[in-house]
């Protein structure tokens, strides 16, 4: 068994390449979709200049319990139900997507742009968000 074939199997995982289950891919009204990283200063001044976007929150419940950025929206990433409530979203729109480190927004922003979403990463998490 290769290296990377062993980590899969012990943490889990798939290639880039391969699709995720159950998603549709690239149904977007985005004519080209963008997946972008960014830093915390980026990030808040394309969301507040974007009519168009989405502040979207990954996190847990108790995670947001202890403070979330005004108006963003909850979509648990690890909830079972995740899949289910991003594609009933507006592929319309760009989502401006953070959680506690910008790891699991990664992830979320990966599926997401493999469905067609317009999607941004806050790098760093909540706590690279400019005050």
């Amino acid at each position: 068994m290769a290296l990377s074939g062993f980590f899969k199997t012990l943490f889990g995982g798939s290639d880039a390449a391969e699709p995720i289950a159950d998603l549709p891919v690239n149904d977007t009204k985005h004519p080209n979709p963008v997946y972008d990283n960014q830093p915390g200063n980026l990030f808040k001044k394309e969301f507040q200049a974007n009519k168009n976007a989405v502040l979207l929150d990954v996190r847990t419940a108790m995670e947001v319990r202890s403070g979330a950025l005004p108006g963003a929206v909850h979509i648990d990433i690890m909830s079972p139900s995740f899949a289910a409530k991003i594609a009933a979203l507006d592929r319309g729109k760009t989502y401006f997507i953070y959680c506690r480190s910008g790891n699991r927004s990664a992830q979320a922003c990966q599926i997401m742009h493999r469905q067609g979403f317009d999607v941004r990463n806050l790098m760093g998490g909540i706590s690279a968000w400019p005050r």
